[in-house]
């Protein structure tokens, strides 16, 4: 049995369900559901979650998807890998509850094969269901401030409708083109970051071992070339051992696999990648996977 739980019952409002309240979801569904167009219902595997869900943004009734009776204009998911919303989204029973011509929205990064199974599943081509692979960018702050990026794959059908639920929660939608191109943005964003954070990390570990005042440090190069979103957001906290912010090793861990995985079908190597995902192993291995991965610091102390 799956806790489904909704915010408002008027009929006239269409009905978008919001599946997967983890660090980023549970405050992207919190922006959703202020809207007062939409009926807004939540659903999580772990009762405790939607429960403190539902306590913050108010909330009654207690549903289960295997028989929902209840017919959604739009899915939204924001889950942990491809196993999870082959679960929620295939194997539940949740198909039977989405109306002919509406849409499922995946925030989730995830494999292309996956895309590609939602997309060409018989119950989503029978009942016309657009499919958008949606990864997003901008981490926890991100999710809470509702100022996400939105990388966007899938059919340019239905996408103004689309777009009128995203922007409960974020600063930009982009529509990159074709099913998968979502997938594969979050992949080049991955590795940016990736990489980012290791040179972020070797810079603030000289500068500290050679007694630098790194907050004049940060004052001196936060404004030339070396600035970025990681620098303004994690330089400080990163100089404080302070790794609680969301994004975790195992969830980057999982990522840079996927990138690496479709590198090998493309014939190019990633060296780079390569390196930093050995790095965020060793911390996983270390019991450190649920750090946020600025966390990558810590291999440097020793």
């Amino acid at each position: 049995m799956y806790p489904l739980r909704n915010l408002s019952l008027q009929k006239s409002k269409p009905k978008y369900l919001f599946a997967g309240l983890g660090t980023m979801g549970f405050p992207m569904a919190g922006h959703l559901s202020k809207n007062p167009n939409l009926d807004v219902y939540v659903f999580n595997r772990t009762s405790k979650i939607s429960d403190k869900w539902v306590k913050k943004y108010h909330g009654a009734k207690l549903l289960s998807l295997n028989s929902c009776s209840i017919k959604f204009d739009g899915i939204i998911t924001c889950l942990k890998d491809d196993a999870s919303i082959s679960s929620v989204i295939l194997n539940s029973g949740l198909l039977k509850s989405i109306k002919t011509n509406a849409f499922i929205v995946d925030h989730s990064t995830t494999s292309l094969d996956l895309v590609s199974t939602i997309s060409n599943h018989p119950d989503i081509l029978d009942k016309k269901i657009s499919f958008f692979d949606a990864p997003v960018s901008g981490g926890e702050v991100g999710a809470i401030n509702g100022l996400l990026s939105i990388m966007l794959g899938g059919p340019k059908a239905k996408l103004s409708k689309v777009k009128i639920v995203l922007e409960a929660y974020s600063k930009s939608i982009t529509h990159i083109g074709p099913s998968g191109h979502g997938q594969l943005t979050k992949m080049v964003n991955q590795l940016c970051i990736a990489s980012l954070i290791q040179g972020l990390s070797e810079g603030i570990a000289l500068g500290s071992k050679s007694n630098l005042n790194m907050n004049k440090v940060l004052e001196a190069i936060s404004g030339g070339a070396a600035q970025s979103w990681q620098m303004d957001n994690r330089f400080k906290t990163m100089i404080k051992r302070d790794f609680d912010f969301g994004f975790a090793v195992d969830l980057m861990i999982k990522d840079l696999k996927i990138a690496i995985d479709h590198s090998k079908d493309l014939c190019i190597t990633l060296p780079s990648t390569k390196s930093v995902l050995q790095n965020y192993k060793k911390l996983s291995a270390l019991g450190d996977g649920q750090l946020d991965t600025s966390s990558l610091i810590k291999l440097l102390e020793h």
